[in-house]
């Protein structure tokens, strides 16, 4: 049995079932779980970060509806077999951060002008610190 390396912070506002997704997400996202990877059961998953089955199949079925993962009855839950999976996923994490940077400049009155000034100053500044 592989450790599940989930942990469910009680801190944390999301529901449990999103937080499992997002660091199933990012597990396979950065490689941690390659395509093929079996995943832990929904029982094992449960039991490891205590909580209920309920709450670990719906985070399983919301990955397996979006293509992340593959469940093969009687056999488990596997990362998806997509070449491109990874990078997919990377992707829709950057769209996450951009789209929360954009919800922060618009509270602040910026522009798409401004906002775009400002992420090409971002860029800019990123390249001049790179050694």
């Amino acid at each position: 049995m592989h450790s599940p390396g989930v942990f469910i912070s009680q801190a944390d506002p999301r529901p449990m079932y999103v937080q499992i997704v997002e660091q199933i997400r990012r597990r396979i996202a950065v490689g941690d779980w390659p395509p093929g990877f079996e995943l832990p059961s929904i029982r094992a998953l449960a039991a490891a970060t205590r909580v209920s089955v309920i709450t670990v199949k719906r985070a399983y079925s919301d990955l397996e509806h979006d293509g992340v993962i593959v469940t093969r009855q009687g056999k488990g839950s596997f990362v998806a077999e997509q070449a491109d999976l990874s990078a997919r996923l990377r992707l829709a994490e950057l769209d996450a951060h951009l789209s929360t940077a954009t919800s922060i400049g618009r509270a602040l009155g910026l522009s798409d002008e401004d906002l775009h000034a400002r992420l090409r100053q971002t860029l800019t500044a990123k390249d001049r610190h790179e050694p």
